[in-house]
């Protein structure tokens, strides 16, 4: 009887017809494992199986070099599987790019031909869900990329993990006995967030204010779109049935129109705003304009927030900022004692730094 090469076996097994019964579930040699990573909001997920070194020549050996003739199926030319068992899948949940060249979103098999000096081709092909690489076929390749291997700490279990982890991108990288192949992963995340949130506000997020305040926020903190930042700021403001005046919508609405050069409407939203807003939430603005260099706001600020919020922590703290702001030492120092027997119980940040800015404005110095 001819003997059948070990390769062409495995296949064959795991396809024996029904009449030998039912298959049973056994524990793998190269278990199975998924890792995932987000970046932005875009999921990139790996599906693969972890075959161990077992005290084996990996490179060059276990893995070979190149392309080759596997023996089995009809790939005469196959890389790597970069993994065991099935083909090693690759999901990307939107577009992203690839050590600098584009990738559609989709699942893709994920294959790669490494070469002795360390250069590593990876392959992204669109049929992902053979069996391994004997059917690999060049021509469903969706992209190929060039990247270089490098020395890593010691590996047993082939592993994929992500790091660099950043919004707009991380690297994929496979480490397995003592080498690392790192893959750089790109994601044009505000594009993706502003098509995601176009959509999001056509459905049930749009069904709340909340919705398009935080969209309206995205974008103009990231310098999308600011006529739509605007759009959508109204929208969380006065939209129908869902619009809200409160200081979160209509101080939003003051920083886009702020951002889009429309001062005397910013000012003017800004001033509705300070209405609804909370002691914290005025002095915080009041904080905002200092730190901006407008000092005259500010104390504009911090003297509303006194007439609504007379002697609430930390009112007076933001007096005695405002009054040092101009240069009016004497009534800044008054305000800053009021505001050190308002310290909350057990704050012993703003304790002691007030402590200090006392000792500041009785010596004629500015505590900004």
């Amino acid at each position: 009887m001819k003997k059948l090469p070990l390769i062409a076996l495995v296949p064959a097994l795991l396809c024996a017809p029904s009449s030998f019964g039912q298959s049973v579930t056994l524990p793998q040699l190269s278990p199975k494992a998924v890792v995932s990573q987000t970046v932005g909001i875009t999921d990139v997920t790996v599906t693969y199986h972890r075959p161990s070194v077992q005290k084996r020549e990996v490179w060059g050996k276990l893995v070979p070099f190149g392309f080759i003739d596997q023996g089995f199926g009809t790939s005469k030319s196959a890389p790597w599987r970069a993994g065991a068992n099935e083909t090693t899948q690759v999901s990307f949940q939107h577009d992203v790019t690839v050590a600098g060249s584009p990738l559609k979103a989709g699942t893709y098999g994920l294959f790669m031909a490494l070469a002795p000096d360390g250069a590593v081709t990876v392959i992204f092909s669109r049929d992902a869900t053979t069996w391994g690489s004997f059917y690999y076929e060049e021509g469903n390749d969706a992209l190929r990329v060039q990247v270089k291997w490098e020395d890593a700490p010691f590996h047993e279990l082939l592993t994929y993990d992500f790091t660099d982890v950043t919004k707009d991108s991380a690297v994929l990288a496979l480490s397995w006995e003592k080498k690392r192949i790192p893959i750089p992963i790109k994601v044009d995340t505000d594009h993706v967030v502003l098509a995601s949130l176009k959509g999001e506000m056509r459905n049930a997020a749009g069904f709340q204010y909340q919705g398009w305040l935080a969209a309206s926020g995205y974008v103009l903190q990231n310098n999308l779109d600011l006529p739509l930042a605007l759009t959508w700021a109204e929208f969380a403001v006065s939209g129908p049935f869902i619009g809200e005046r409160n200081f979160n919508t209509l101080s939003n609405k003051a920083d886009v129109l702020e951002k889009m050069g429309r001062a005397a409407d910013a000012s003017a939203a800004m001033d509705e705003a300070m209405k609804y807003g909370s002691a914290g939430d005025i002095h915080q603005y009041g904080r905002k304009q200092l730190a901006s260099h407008n000092s005259a706001r500010a104390m504009e600020a911090f003297r509303l927030n006194a007439q609504l919020h007379p002697d609430v922590w930390p009112v007076n703290y933001g007096l005695a900022r405002g009054y040092s702001a101009v240069g009016d030492y004497k009534s800044a120092l008054d305000a800053l004692l009021k505001a050190q027997a308002q310290v909350p119980e057990g704050d012993t940040v703003n304790a002691e730094a007030i402590k200090a800015n006392i000792e500041k404005l009785r010596k004629g110095q500015d505590i900004n």
